[in-house]
């Protein structure tokens, strides 16, 4: 299908220019994993680059620096804890040196990397979780919420994880009776939204179990599709048509009826990856397989999705990694930076929008999210909901110390050189058979309490130490008060589907 531009439309990233940098800078020599599992295969932040890479026997993944170019020795170290493929990796959206990785052994592992990258293979993760009955594919970090993990695997069954104390706090097990295609949160990670091989979109409230919203046949294809959630609370979906033809549909969460806007581009097999910028509201689209990039500007006006242009080179990409905004050049206007991954290369493409100024541009960059959390993990499972902590990036972003960070990695399940509780990570029993969400919620109140006492006491014996422990007891006391809450609400929903089920049982429905 050819794009047609029709009437001129005012917009400043009509002109994004994508250019692929010199061979001197590629990382070069990387076996990538040749699984034959639809993602990107790579996972970029504004420290690390990651890989799944090829491996004889197990799966493993390879990490190193951003900033590395080059020939990649075959002795380089890599992440080779798992016992059968890697399927999916995610950073962690509020810690540049956690990763997470999704693997064919039905595990999840959680790692952290050192500054500087590996100097030896890492086979100990500091967090394995296992509830998953057939192998994990898709992992997503909550996108506001500290240390909550999303989990989809091959037995239709989605996870919620509290990786912070290595426990399953929520898990959907009837809502998809299909194999899962895509997970994606909104905004503020009250939702998530999927989509299934039975073609349907759902939009799911993950803490109450319910499904809010279902659309069937989002796109009338066989093939696998995906979806991501926007900033405004709409939704993408990249598919295929009747006639295999590749679409990209947007929808409205308050009516899914039909789509605002359907566009069709062409008989390409390769599934779509919409890698979405909630900054500029732009989209790109990654066909595996393809020789291009194509990307789209999503708009409140009428045709609602916007085609800008595509970048298209000789060679197919066998998948490809999206950098955050926190690492881009904010000096050479660039808004995007993609990894994309070929057979033996990893080769960066930028994205820019040409300024003759030399000043920092701020209508490209308005403020993004930031590693700040804008919740505790019990928060969120308390029922508690906050858009992300933005930061400027004005002059570059660097990174500040997080006011969570100490107190966070201090836990025993996420400890680090400053840590000075020294217990080991929880050990993968702990979450193979978990009960109910009530009941996870009562451990994590038992384990939680007495910690930040533990630290308080190890912290030096100043003026403030009073006042600090009462501060330090209120906030225990209200998060104590808001877990009792959940609790409660939890067995009244119990007690209330108990019932419900008796009188089924008993012919009374």
């Amino acid at each position: 299908m050819s794009f047609r531009r029709g009437v001129v439309r005012q917009s400043k990233f009509r002109h994004v220019f994508a250019q692929a940098w010199k061979a001197e800078h590629c990382i070069d020599d990387v076996r990538v994993s040749r699984v034959t599992w639809d993602g990107p295969l790579c996972a970029v932040n504004p420290k690390f680059i990651a890989i799944i890479i090829e491996a004889g026997g197990g799966g493993s993944f390879l990490v190193v620096p951003v900033s590395k170019s080059g020939r990649i020795d075959q002795s380089c170290p890599t992440v080779c804890g798992h016992a059968a493929p890697v399927l999916d990796i995610q950073w962690s959206p509020h810690d540049d040196n956690i990763i997470a990785s999704a693997s064919e052994d039905f595990t999840v592992k959680v790692w952290q990397i050192p500054d500087g990258g590996l100097t030896s293979p890492m086979t100990e993760a500091i967090v394995t979780l296992e509830g998953h009955s057939k192998r994990v594919g898709i992992l997503a970090w909550h996108p506001t919420a500290f240390n909550i993990l999303l989990t989809a695997g091959c037995d239709n069954v989605i996870c919620v994880w509290n990786v912070g104390t290595g426990e399953l706090v929520y898990q959907l097990t009837d809502a998809h009776p299909d194999l899962i295609y895509s997970v994606s949160w909104n905004k503020d990670g009250s939702a998530v939204c999927t989509v299934c091989k039975d073609k349907a979109l759902r939009v799911i409230d993950p803490r109450r179990g319910t499904v809010l919203k279902v659309k069937e046949k989002v796109h009338d294809g066989t093939r696998p599709m995906r979806a991501v959630f926007l900033s405004d609370g709409k939704i993408l979906t990249t598919g295929f048509s009747r006639m295999s033809e590749r679409q990209l549909a947007l929808w409205d969460t308050k009516d899914l009826s039909e789509p605002m806007a359907v566009q069709e581009m062409d008989t390409s097999n390769g599934v779509l990856l919409p890698f979405y910028d909630p900054d500029t509201n732009m989209v790109y689209l990654c066909g595996k397989g393809d020789c291009t990039i194509r990307y789209f500007e999503v708009t409140d006006e009428s045709p609602y999705v916007h085609f800008l242009s595509l970048y298209s080179t000789k060679e197919p990409q066998r998948g490809a990694g999206f950098l955050s905004k926190r690492g881009v050049d904010v000096n050479k206007c660039e808004i995007a930076r993609f990894y994309k991954l070929h057979e033996r290369k990893v080769e960066p493409i930028s994205m820019t929008v040409p300024r003759k100024s030399d000043l920092f541009q701020g209508d490209l960059y308005p403020d993004t999210a930031g590693l700040e959390p804008a919740l505790l993990a019990d928060e969120w499972i308390a029922g508690q909901d906050a858009p992300p902590m933005l930061v400027s990036l004005s002059g570059g972003y660097t990174a500040h110390p997080s006011k969570h960070r100490d107190t966070l990695r201090s836990k025993p399940q996420l400890v680090s050189q400053d840590s000075g509780t020294g217990a080991a990570p929880p050990s993968a029993g702990s979450v193979a058979a978990p009960t109910s969400t009530a009941t996870s919620a009562a451990k994590e109140t038992e384990e939680e309490v007495p910690q930040p006492r533990v630290a308080t006491r190890d912290t030096d014996g100043n003026t403030e130490r009073p006042k600090r422990e009462d501060d330090l007891l209120n906030e225990l006391l209200a998060e104590i008060k808001a877990l009792r809450a959940a609790v409660l609400a939890h067995s009244q929903r119990i007690e209330l589907l108990e019932r419900q089920l008796a009188r089924i049982e008993d012919g009374d429905v």
